[in-house]
C-alpha cells in the first residue's frame, strides 16, 4: 500500500513499508498530461498506483523506468497507453523473460502477487534515453551508473526534486548484486549536483544527508575487502534488508579482482546454490 503525496506540480507515491521491494514512484504533471516514474513491484501494486493517478483526471503520457529490476517495473502492465522510457540496458533487460521464481526468493512477502506477472507481463521500453534529455518542458531524464551500469534518474529542475528511483535507498539496504558499489558511490556525487530533494526508490524522501549516508555505506562495502564482518559501523546497521550486506561486500571484492560475476551470497538467496 502507498499514498500520493502532493509536492506541487509533482507528486510522490510513497510506500507505507520500509523493506526491500516496497518501492516509491513519482508523478509529474505537464500541460499535455502526466509522467510516471517507476511502476511498483507487482501488477496489483501497479494497479493501485494507476488508480491514484487516474483520480487526478489527466492522461498518463509517459512511464519512465529507473531500473529493469522488478520492484520498479513489475506493475507496468497497468500503464497500457503511455510511452515507456528507459536506458539501453533497461530496454535490453525488459526484452527478456523475467525470472519470477528468483523474484519470489528475493521478495517472499510478495510471492503470490509476483506470480500474476505470468498473465500481466511487464511493458517493454519504447524510447531509450542514452544521454541527459528533456522528456517534457518540466523534466529531464539522465542515465547514471548505480545498481545497474545504466540506471535512470528524473529531475524536476524548477523544484530541485530528483526522482532517484533505483539509484537511492534510504533506510533500506541497497543491493548491488549486478552493479559496482564503488562506481555507484561515485555516481552519487553526480546525483547530488542534480537537486536538493531526492525521492528514493525505497524509503522516505531525503536530502544530501541521506544520499551521503548511502554513499558512505557503499564505500564501506568496498573497504571491507570481501569480509562482511569487516563492514564498518554506520546508520546502515539499522536499515532493513540486512541480508544484502554480504551480497554487496562480496560483489565489491569480486570486481576488485576483475571478476564481473554474481556473488555467491546472491546465488544462495535466489536458491541457485
Amino acid at each position: 500500500m502507498g499514498q500520493l503525496l502532493d509536492l506541487g506540480t509533482t507528486h510522490a507515491w510513497l510506500s507505507d513499508e520500509l523493506r526491500p521491494g516496497a518501492t516509491n514512484s513519482g508523478v509529474v504533471v505537464d500541460d499535455d498530461g502526466i509522467t510516471v516514474i517507476d511502476a511498483q513491484l507487482t501488477p496489483a501494486r501497479g494497479a493501485e498506483l494507476f488508480a491514484a493517478i487516474d483520480a487526478l483526471g489527466l492522461p498518463i503520457r509517459r512511464l519512465a523506468l529507473t531500473s529493469s529490476h522488478m520492484p520498479f517495473v513489475g506493475g507496468s502492465a497497468a500503464f497500457v497507453l503511455p510511452a515507456v522510457y528507459g536506458t539501453a540496458q533497461v530496454s535490453t533487460h525488459m526484452d527478456q523473460e523475467p525470472n519470477i521464481e528468483g523474484c519470489c526468493a528475493l521478495y517472499p512477502d510478495d510471492a503470490n502477487e509476483l506470480h500474476t506477472l505470468l498473465d500481466q507481463p511487464c511493458r517493454r521500453v519504447t524510447h531509450t534515453v542514452n544521454e541527459p534529455a528533456w522528456l517534457t518542458p518540466s523534466i529531464v531524464a539522465a542515465p547514471l551508473a548505480g545498481e545497474l551500469d545504466q540506471n535512470l534518474i528524473v529531475q524536476v529542475p524548477e523544484s530541485q526534486i530528483v526522482f532517484a528511483g533505483a539509484m537511492c535507498s534510504f533506510g533500506v539496504t541497497p543491493m548491488a548484486g549486478l552493479g559496482s558499489p564503488a562506481t555507484w558511490a561515485d555516481s552519487l556525487d553526480t546525483l547530488l549536483g542534480w537537486g536538493e530533494i531526492f525521492v528514493p526508490g525505497h524509503g522516505p524522501i531525503g536530502g544530501n544527508e541521506e544520499v551521503l549516508a548511502q554513499q558512505a555505506y557503499l564505500r564501506a562495502c568496498v573497504e571491507a575487502q570481501g569480509d562482511p564482518s569487516a563492514l564498518g559501523d554506520g546508520p546502515w546497521r539499522e536499515w532493513s534488508g540486512q541480508e544484502y550486506h554480504t551480497i554487496n561486500v562480496e560483489r565489491a571484492a569480486l570486481l576488485a579482482q576483475g571478476k564481473d560475476e554474481p556473488p555467491a551470497a546472491l546465488l544462495r538467496l535466489l536458491g541457485v546454490s
